[in-house]
């Protein structure tokens, strides 16, 4: 492993008490533990330092608290519980369950302050701006939608004046820009860093960390002499990275810092890669290696909402298939940094296809073949002799996995090693170990069962992290103990296993029929139209295959219209971050206006007299209200987005073809 001197520092989000535990925060959670779990396995045992816990304070949560008629500490109390207890009955690998109500805390917090106020970075003066309850955000009135909603909510918003203290965020953005200039893999995914860059290099303003009007946070310290003001929860929130290590106490554990991982959901990236690292370069403190935001869940396509009955409970669900089934099914179905979708049909696809067909029935084809031709004793020195090609392509494959997992690329590292079941499965359909029994061939037979024996010890080495139980299982019934010194014999040495004899155990992964689960009406009603849509994908897939996949007549290619055009005017939509409004000129009676949401990669300036490829003959849409009458032809990637245009000027209204 990279790094292997250092220790490694992983962290959650602490999870806001304003409702209870949800998919998302399981997600975020199993991935942690994962990584946590990894990372010990490897060798850090002693080294890792793994943090969740709960976001307590701030007007949202005095509100719900008195809603309920309960105490903010009450109501704070009750829902923090219920995240401790399910990552408890989830077995989380956490070693601290920091709370912000938390008496070290709170005093960590005030230490922090008082650093920033006396380094200069925290003036006193008077705010004037719209404040959501619900985000605990402060925003502009240029990013208001209609003067009045949150841009990232949607709810309404209160305007706010009083008297604040202020930290100088504007001071930190050239630096802010500079880290993330030297330091590519701060943002993950990586595609995630060019909206933070943006975003600062439009211009940061100082922060108003203070608030007056309600008084469920933590005071500032004494020293400041001001008792009426209590911190912004994002200040107080942030800084329990450090003060779970003893920031502002006894700082026993701050040798773990700086965070390897910092792991959070994409709807809080701003706070975590712009407001955290600027407060950690005003304390003197390292900044965290990675900031690593992932995706929202949906259920069946539609966003999970409590009024339509389709919030997913993480603990329903890992009742009904199995606690490590789950965590398969989240580290796999999807990319890290992309939305997901839950279903229960995909989750059981995963269960039978993955775990079933690809790794239980491949521990249960050499049980049987063991224990028919060997009385389940099976020796590994005949492997390298007969099938040395499949050894060194699994040591290949598995030689680089680590990188996905660290960059948290879970999906990858899992189809990484899913590759090397499909190599132990083809080994014993060419191998046909029966065949070669019959032909008094015993050796090459038994070096195919212990070549499988000896891939299915790699893998449940490799998976240990992320099916912990089921792994160990796997282990016994092959002989061997997965921890960090099968690690290093397995894996990092790639040493075979020596004699052994292989226990009979029952299936480790049942063939599940159906549901588990009854759905709501209207749960039954997207997953209805799930499968049909599932169906007609199939039937094209079959059509394609049959015709050619994804091939069009060139008949079909001069349906689109493409045609250059030149921008004679651009500007910002107002209330918009992405969207720009061109005038943009086709050789026609007058120009056209499109809505391009280009915003992030180009200014109004950048467009003005340039030429872009248009296609010109899609069907007028609206866009926030505003007609647009084309769309421009583009390439995006990890790096960002760039438009198609001439190599050389060509007149307005030029087809291409």
């Amino acid at each position: 492993m990279s790094d292997k001197c250092k220790k490694v520092y992983i962290t959650t989000p602490i999870y806001y008490v304003n409702d209870v535990p949800h998919i998302g925060h399981a997600y975020t959670t199993i991935i942690a533990d994962t990584l946590a779990r990894y990372s010990r396995l490897v060798g850090h045992i002693d080294d890792v330092f793994f943090l969740t816990g709960t976001d307590e304070h701030g007007q949202k949560i005095e509100q719900a608290a008195k809603a309920r008629g309960k105490s903010p500490q009450e109501y704070a109390d009750e829902i923090s519980g219920r995240f401790k207890e399910l990552w408890d009955e989830f077995e989380i690998s956490y070693d601290k369950f920091i709370r912000t109500t938390d008496e070290d805390h709170m005093r960590g917090v005030q230490k922090a302050f008082e650093v920033m106020y006396n380094n200069g970075d925290i003036y006193k003066d008077v705010y004037r701006g719209h404040y959501c309850v619900s985000c605990e955000t402060f925003f502009p009135e240029t990013q208001l939608i209609d003067n009045e909603f949150c841009p990232e909510c949607g709810r309404s918003t209160t305007m706010v004046e009083e008297e604040s203290y202020f930290f100088r965020l504007s001071k930190y953005q050239d630096k802010l820009l500079e880290w993330y200039e030297n330091n590519p893999e701060c943002i993950l995914p990586k595609s995630k860093r060019n909206e933070v860059i943006n975003f600062v290099k439009n211009g940061l303003e100082d922060l108003s960390i203070t608030r007056t009007s309600f008084d469920w946070g933590v005071k500032l310290p004494e020293s400041i002499n001001d008792p009426k003001h209590v911190m912004y929860v994002w200040l107080d929130a942030l800084m329990n990275y450090v003060t779970a290590l003893g920031y502002g106490n006894d700082e026993k554990l701050m040798d773990f810092w700086p965070a390897k991982v910092h792991l959070i959901g994409k709807d809080i990236l701003r706070f975590h890669a712009i407001y955290w690292p600027a407060f950690l370069m005003s304390l003197g403190l390292k900044l965290p290696k990675h900031v690593a935001a992932h995706g929202w869940w949906t259920r069946n396509g539609e966003k999970m909402s409590k009024s339509k009955g389709n919030v997913v409970n993480p603990k329903e669900i890992a009742d009904a298939y199995g606690l490590e089934n789950f965590r398969y099914f989240m580290l796999r179905e999807v990319p890290f940094g992309q939305d997901g979708d839950f279903s229960q049909k995909a989750l059981i696809d995963r269960i039978n296809s993955d775990l079933g067909n690809d790794l239980g029935n491949l521990l249960n084809r050499i049980i049987g073949m063991s224990g028919k031709y060997f009385d389940f004793n099976v020796k590994s020195d005949g492997v390298k002799t007969y099938h040395s090609t499949e050894l060194e392509e699994v040591e290949s494959i598995l030689s680089n996995i680590e990188e996905y997992l660290y960059e948290i690329q879970t999906n990858r590292y899992l189809e990484e090693l899913w590759k090397t079941l499909r190599i132990a499965n083809k080994a014993i359909d060419t191998g046909m170990p029966w065949a070669k029994m019959k032909e008094g061939k015993e050796d090459e037979a038994m070096a195919t069962i212990a070549l499988v024996a000896n891939i299915l010890a790699k893998v449940a080495v490799l998976l240990h992290p992320f099916m912990p139980k089921t792994t160990q299982k796997i282990a016994s019934a092959i002989g061997f103990e997965i921890n960090t010194e099968s690690y290093n014999k397995i894996i990092k040495n790639n040493e075979l296993l020596g004699d052994f004899k292989i226990e009979k155990i029952p299936p480790l992964f049942p063939r599940i029929e159906e549901q588990q689960l009854l759905e709501t009406s209207t749960q039954k009603s997207e997953t209805v139209k799930e499968e049909k849509k599932v169906k007609m994908e199939e039937n094209k897939k079959q059509n394609d295959n049959e015709s050619g996949a994804n091939l069009i007549t060139i008949d079909q290619f001069f349906q689109t219209q493409l045609k250059v055009g030149t921008v004679v005017e651009a500007e910002e939509v107002p209330k918009s971050k992405k969207l720009l409004k061109l005038q943009v000129d086709l050789g026609e009676e007058k120009p056209r206006q499109i809505i391009a949401g280009i915003k992030e990669w180009y200014s109004p300036d950048d467009l003005k007299g340039s030429q872009v490829c248009v296609v010109a003959n899609l069907k007028p849409a609206k866009l926030m209200g505003m007609l647009s009458e084309g769309m421009l032809l583009a390439a995006k990637d990890d790096d960002g987005l760039c438009l198609i245009r001439p190599e050389k000027s060509r007149k307005p209204g030029s087809s291409i073809g």
